[in-house]
């Protein structure tokens, strides 16, 4: 079974903490992503989605200058590139995430999405059941 090295996505969009929510949300918009990888050089640091630009930043009425650093999510769901694509998708149904960087010895590397685990047709089963187990615990399924 291959690691999770062999399906992530190695050309990563990334944002600074000191970028402003307007340039992440070009960046977004243009690499058509609603995930975005913030570093500190090659280290990651957090992560900005288009919900936390929704929620975190226009809801509270920030301007389009505020740092990035103001509404990204700190506390990352990560996994290294040795992971095997079982415990990858158990990791996403268990956080509820469809998308987690691959961090290696603290750099960011990769990022793997619920999409990287449905290409690949053995290993569709398990991203369709954390897929499944993703949706069926949305509050906005209800």
């Amino acid at each position: 079974m291959p690691n999770i090295e062999n399906i992530m996505t190695d050309s990563i969009v990334t944002c600074t903490a000191q970028d402003n929510i307007y340039e992440a949300a070009v960046k977004m918009k243009e690499h058509d992503t609603g995930f975005i990888p913030i570093v500190d050089g090659e280290r990651l640091i957090g992560v900005l989605t288009d919900r936390d630009l929704v929620i975190r930043a226009m809801a509270e009425k920030h301007p389009g200058s505020t740092s990035v650093r103001d509404v990204m999510t700190e506390e990352v769901i990560s996994v290294g590139p040795e992971a095997t694509i079982d415990e990858t998708a158990e990791l996403m149904a268990d956080h509820q995430v469809r998308r987690l960087p691959v961090v290696q010895d603290g750099k960011l590397v990769g990022i793997v999405s619920l999409g990287d685990l449905a290409i690949h047709v053995h290993f569709a089963d398990e991203a369709g059941e954390a897929l499944s187990e993703i949706s069926e615990q949305s509050p906005y399924t209800h």
